[in-house]
């Protein structure tokens, strides 16, 4: 997983040593296992939130583990055009490419750690697929699509697309060296990730070598969610056993921990619930049925947009 990796990460700045007498761990409140399906064009995933009530989970809707795939020539697939409406998708590229692009004019290409950040608001349309070359080539995919929601009042802002360079995020490590911490949005340990959002949440990226233990400060106020992407290890204040495609709901309190048996890669996130209704069918993400509704309507209608007549050209 290459992602951001440094050469040596004793140079990074450190995570604060927690006091296990004084700091309140967080407990594991649900622990779930995601089913794999297929997504768009036919491309493999784990659905990370699978099982796991909305209010646990609220500001976050949905996220899908894609890959990892090792596609031989020819199997690279995508999404075709397709609508959003309420809510952002936020991808984040570990291994391959994928471009994108929508009809607000948003557009580039992921690759090693980048992210595209969508904010659909009052709709759009979007494709997301592996460059020609890619196809062509085959080759290593593996990412991962967050849907954050958003709240009533900016559910029909302007769309905005976020083009964040892997390189941008906040790098940390913990005590020990023992860990990496890609700090993608919000806050960890007064270091901030280069994504802009409507919502206060917090979105990393950690790997842990064998061994090492992480104890995450983790705002008090916002929900924790810990997801595997692999390895094994042990989390939460009661050291329960998770490895690769299970997700851990943690409870109130002031910090997650997690151990590492083997090399442990974890997609950790959490937020600020918004605590309204959601009304969720498909590619929709609004407060009542009314406006899914409309959405529907709107896009039938081609009130979100028409598909453009060229593709965007792959860039570095």
């Amino acid at each position: 997983m290459p992602a951001i990796t440094v050469d040596d990460v004793l140079v990074l700045p450190r995570l604060p040593r927690l006091d296990p007498a004084t700091t309140e761990f967080r407990a594991v409140r649900r622990l779930t296992t995601a089913p794999t399906g297929y997504e768009g064009e036919g491309f493999p995933v784990r659905r990370a939130f699978a099982g796991v009530p909305v209010p646990e989970l609220d500001p976050f809707i949905h996220l899908d583990q894609m890959g990892e795939v090792d596609y031989a020539p020819g199997e690279p697939k995508g999404t075709p055009w397709h609508p959003h409406r309420g809510f952002e998708t936020v991808t984040y590229m570990i291994d391959g490419i994928m471009d994108h692009q929508d009809t607000h004019g948003g557009g580039g290409s992921i690759t090693d750690g980048d992210t595209q950040w969508m904010t659909a608001g009052s709709g759009l349309l979007h494709i997301e697929a592996p460059p020609e070359h890619l196809v062509t080539s085959g080759g290593l995919f593996h990412g991962l699509q967050l849907w954050v929601n958003l709240p009533r009042v900016a559910k029909m802002i302007a769309p905005k697309y976020q083009d964040i360079r892997g390189r941008a995020a906040a790098l940390l490590t913990t005590p020990d060296g023992g860990g990496l911490i890609r700090v993608i949005a919000g806050e960890v340990a007064g270091h901030a990730g280069p994504g802009t959002t409507h919502t206060p949440i917090t979105i990393t990226h950690i790997t842990l070598q064998p061994g090492a233990r992480l104890d995450l400060p983790w705002n008090s106020a916002f929900n924790a969610l810990v997801y595997t992407l692999s390895g094994r290890g042990t989390v939460g204040a009661e050291r329960r056993p998770i490895q690769q495609g299970q997700l851990a709901v943690h409870g109130p309190g002031e910090a997650i921990r997690v151990d590492a048996t083997d090399t442990l890669d974890l997609f950790v996130m959490g937020g600020q619930p918004i605590r309204e209704p959601v009304a969720h069918y498909g590619p929709f993400v609004m407060n009542t049925r009314a406006e899914l509704m409309q959405a529907f309507e709107d896009f039938q209608k081609g009130r979100l947009g028409v598909i453009p007549a060229g593709r965007l050209p792959h860039t570095d």
